[in-house]
């Protein structure tokens, strides 16, 4: 079958085989649950419902890694959130933030243990993740926020001072103290993908690529699905596109995600020399501690990956804009690598939510209609753990309560969404004042 994808011109891509190409869905079909998305989401729920042996398909827009899962920086990591800890206490209380923090632990040990029972190399690497303080005066902050999470949630947590920094191998002009947290790892996101991908078929799942749904709606005791050259008729939906869903498919989600732009760089493999020359040979993900945050690795071939947020419009100009504000980001905080060039450069969805929290559960007032979406940049682990309890949401082995609180709230609508681009744009010059 020729290969028709539409690629991203990520590194991820150019590191691994292209798979066998799903084939494209034509006329009618019918399941027991149709999942709308073939990212770490969608494919975690097909993966669990097949395994029960509950008849069920993904509808793919164009194929298996071109979204989001397909697109990021690889970081298996905390978060899901733009809430932090002290927000979650305010909101749901302490208990609620600890059962939050647990389920993303959760989400993290599940993907390392699939990696390992499927037999899948995805250049694992990184023993948890540190966050770098860009000014002298958060450190501080930084210490206080260690004591807290140990005293509140028993996080073992270290700070790095500067020498600290640099006797392990943080080297960065701007690089002040470092807060290391002791969970998560990184990996290649496609290799991931492309194994979770491969469950699903062997489990008796069907992947439809090039299958873009243009349409939901009832029909008599099923949901219909339209597809440019068929449909599909199914008891129960789970939506799972994230930053790229369709805003009217169905018209529930109009106004109630933000997609903004996420830029990355990965570089040609440095020589220890060069490596050296800048001070950063720790292979530890990490990101600053800006709101409109940078995050970086060094990765197993001794290319760094170097990936910013910030980018809200996706036009040639805007984009190319995004990433030439990367590049000059990326040469300010590590100088000595200014004439090492990036080989691949390329961008993602990030989806937000007003809420800033996922959504995982059943849509209100449509029976039948889930949702396991909202990420917020951090979707490895969040999402793979979700998709399998959205499964358990309609299987019955799974309550709504049982849940963290932070994932059982529907998606508010954005106010005069029309205009969510131009106030985002507004609250970005404001986290850059912020950030100085």
């Amino acid at each position: 079958m020729q290969d028709q994808r539409r690629l991203a011109g990520s590194y991820w891509e150019a590191s691994r085989p292209p798979p066998r190409p799903d084939r494209q869905l034509i006329g009618n079909a019918q399941f027991d649950v149709a999942v709308i998305g073939a990212g770490f989401a969608g494919l975690s729920a097909a993966m669990k419902l097949a395994e029960a042996g509950v008849s069920v398909c993904v509808l793919e827009a164009e194929h298996v890694g071109y979204g989001a899962s397909g697109r990021n920086g690889g970081f298996c990591c905390l978060g899901g959130t733009k809430l932090s800890v002290h927000q979650l206490i305010q909101r749901y209380g302490l208990d609620g933030a600890r059962n939050f923090l647990a389920y993303q632990v959760a989400g993290i040990n599940q993907v390392a243990q699939r990696l390992k029972a499927w037999g899948v190399d995805a250049d694992c690497h990184s023993q948890g993740e540190i966050t770098l303080a860009h000014r002298p005066r958060d450190f501080d902050a930084f210490k206080a926020e260690a004591a807290f999470l140990k005293d509140k949630f028993g996080v073992k947590s270290r700070i790095l001072d500067k020498s600290a920094l640099t006797a392990e191998g943080y080297g960065g002009s701007g690089f002040y103290v470092g807060l290391h947290m002791p969970y998560g790892f990184a990996l290649n996101p496609m290799a991931y993908l492309y194994g979770l991908a491969d469950q699903v078929r062997k489990k008796g799942g069907r992947i439809f690529g090039k299958s873009a749904v243009t349409g939901v709606a009832r029909d008599g005791d099923r949901w219909r699905l339209d597809t440019e050259h068929g449909f599909v008729r199914t008891k129960r939906v789970i939506l799972a596109g994230n930053g790229y869903s369709k805003e009217t498919v169905p018209k529930w989600i109009h106004g109630r995600t933000l997609p903004v732009m996420s830029s990355i760089h990965v570089t040609r493999p440095m020589t220890d020399e060069e490596l050296a020359a800048q001070g950063w040979t720790s292979d530890t993900m990490a990101s600053d501690s800006r709101i409109l945050l940078h995050y970086f690795r060094l990765m197993p071939d001794k290319r760094f990956l170097f990936g910013t947020r910030g980018g809200i419009f996706e036009n040639e100009p805007a984009l190319k804009a995004m990433h030439k504000r990367a590049r000059h980001d990326f040469n300010t905080m590590f100088p000595a690598w200014k004439g090492v060039e990036s080989e691949y450069q390329w961008y993602g969805k990030v989806c937000l939510s007003r809420n800033l929290t996922p959504f995982v559960g059943q849509v209100p007032g449509m029976d039948g209609l889930y949702a396991a979406m909202g990420w917020h940049g951090s979707g490895v682990a969040m999402a793979s753990l979700s998709g399998e309890k959205v499964a358990g949401l309609i299987m019955g082995s799974v309550r709504q309560e049982d849940l963290p609180e932070p994932l059982q709230q529907p998606f508010k609508r954005f106010p005069f969404p029309s205009l969510r681009k131009l106030y985002l744009q507004g609250a970005y010059w404001w986290y850059g004042y912020q950030d100085m």
